[in-house]
C-alpha cells in the first residue's frame, strides 16, 4: 500500500475533488485515483461524482472485479475519520402489520360475499322479471 497510514476527516477529502486532485473513500479507506481517472474505463466523470463522500456504496453496485478492487491498493493514501462520515440511515420496516392484516381481511370478506350475492341477485332478478311478464295462456 502507498499511504503510510493517515488518517483523514470526510471534510479533508472532499478537497480533493477535481481532475487534476482527486480522492475517493471506498470501505473506510482514502485512495488518490488522480492518475487513474484517464484510464477508468468507465470514464473519469463516474469517479469525479462520488468524492467528498464515501464511494463504498456507487463502488459495489457497479461490481468491480476482484482485479479492479485489488488496484485500490497502489492508490492507496491512508484512512477515513469514521466520525466524520454521515451515518447512512437504514430502512425500518412498519412494526403495526396487524391493522394492515385486518384491512386485508375485511376486504377480503366483502370480496367474497360479493362474489356470493351478486350471482344470487341476478338470479333472482331473472326469475322475477320472467315472473311478471310472462302471459298466461289462453285455457281451451
Amino acid at each position: 500500500m502507498g499511504g503510510d497510514g493517515k488518517v483523514f476527516t470526510l471534510s479533508e477529502v472532499s478537497q480533493h475533488s477535481s481532475a487534476k486532485d482527486c480522492w475517493i473513500v471506498i470501505d473506510g479507506k482514502v485512495y488518490d485515483v488522480t492518475k487513474f481517472l484517464d484510464d477508468h474505463p468507465g470514464g473519469d466523470e463516474v469517479i469525479l461524482t462520488s468524492t467528498g463522500k464515501d464511494a463504498t456504496d456507487d463502488f459495489e453496485d457497479v461490481g468491480h472485479s476482484s482485479t479492479a478492487k485489488a488496484m485500490l491498493d497502489e492508490y492507496y493514501v491512508g484512512d477515513i475519520d469514521t466520525a466524520t462520515v454521515p451515518v447512512k440511515a437504514k430502512f425500518v420496516p412498519p412494526t403495526s402489520t396487524k391493522a394492515v392484516a385486518t384491512q386485508d381481511k375485511s376486504s377480503d370478506f366483502v370480496i367474497k360475499l360479493l362474489q356470493f350475492l351478486v350471482p344470487l341477485l341476478i338470479l333472482g332478478l331473472a326469475f322475477g322479471i320472467r315472473y311478471y311478464t310472462k302471459t298466461k295462456a289462453p285455457s281451451s
